[in-house]
């Protein structure tokens, strides 16, 4: 049984606890994806990834059959690019050694998953991490399924299972949790200023107006 608190402080992410395993961000996985915007998922998988080595969280890259299912995204491989990604056969994840030793090497315990497809290569590893006692997170804008009902029956599913389903900006925002974290904090502004949608836009407009106040002063 997984050993995920249910309620207050402690069941909210840390980075010092986290560890990310990205499963088959892969060209054969995307051709299929009718849950989301494709483009959306590139964008909120590169931005957590990106999150991920802001706050210095160990992340696993991993792809199933490469050699016909195409390498990782470019995207997500430039975020890592001394990382090669685990490539298996196996269709669920937690079943390959590779994968579990490199998340045990860690020694944390808040496994975060995002991967395609949902109701697949992200349910089964998800359910068999959880049972042996992982707290586990999917990041649903991350994942994606074949149809939106495969996806939503696969998040119900890993509900029931006691994994915590959650977007990769709250994913990020868990990891800052304070304003006061300074050293993280360009780092998670220039996140969301490249990958947060109107966050980012938002931002840059504030920005120039602000440096419009300053010229005006000077």
């Amino acid at each position: 049984m997984s050993t995920k608190p249910e309620n207050g402080l402690q069941a909210l992410l840390t980075p010092e606890e986290s560890v990310v395993v990205l499963i088959d961000h892969q060209p054969f996985q995307f051709a299929n994806l009718n849950s989301h915007e494709p483009s959306m998922i590139v964008n909120n998988v590169v931005g957590l990834a990106k999150a991920a080595e802001v706050f210095d969280v160990p992340t696993i890259l991993t792809t199933v059959l490469e050699e016909r299912g195409g390498h990782v995204i470019q995207g997500l491989q430039d975020v890592f690019p001394e990382q090669t990604p685990i490539d298996r056969t196996f269709i669920n994840t937690w079943q390959d050694e590779r994968v579990v030793d490199a998340v045990r090497a860690t020694g944390r315990r808040k496994l975060i998953i995002a991967g395609l497809w949902t109701e697949i290569c992200v349910a089964m590893p998800a359910i068999q991490a959880a049972g042996e006692g992982y707290e586990v997170f999917v990041v649903t804008d991350a994942s994606g399924g074949v149809s939106v009902e495969a996806h939503d029956m696969a998040v119900r599913r890993m509900v029931g299972a006691g994994v915590v389903p959650i977007t990769w900006l709250a994913v990020a925002g868990e990891w800052q949790r304070d304003w006061a974290r300074e050293e993280t904090v360009p780092g998670m502004i220039e996140v969301q200023a490249q990958h947060g949608g109107a966050t980012g836009v938002a931002f840059a407009w504030e920005t120039q107006l602000l440096a419009g106040r300053t010229g005006a002063g000077s």
